[in-house]
């Protein structure tokens, strides 16, 4: 189990976990969990967009280390940096039209 990902856990609960992980699969009980079968109206793709959609491109580091600074944990700079894209590329193209 991944340290920062489990740091916020209480004691009781990390230790719960960890002997969880080491259960082999079909001593987990998933009768609550009905398994799903029917994927006809699954859309894939259709909440991740993967690496093959992303663009790498060279900011100066001043602007990086700003981004990072304005952005929670939960959310991470190039979601800003983003947002902040769109928001620019929104402006133009409504002063444009």
């Amino acid at each position: 189990m991944k340290t920062e990902t489990s740091s916020h856990l209480a004691a009781e609960q990390f230790s719960r976990l960890e002997r969880l992980s080491t259960l082999p699969d079909e001593a987990i009980d998933t009768s609550d969990i009905p398994e799903v079968t029917d994927w006809t109206g699954a859309k894939r793709g259709q909440f991740y967009t993967g690496p093959e959609d992303k663009v790498a491109i060279g900011l100066d580091s001043d602007l990086v280390a700003w981004f990072e600074s304005q952005s929670s944990q939960a959310e991470e700079p190039e979601i800003r940096i983003n947002q902040a894209l769109r928001a620019y590329v929104a402006t133009q193209v409504q002063k444009a039209g």
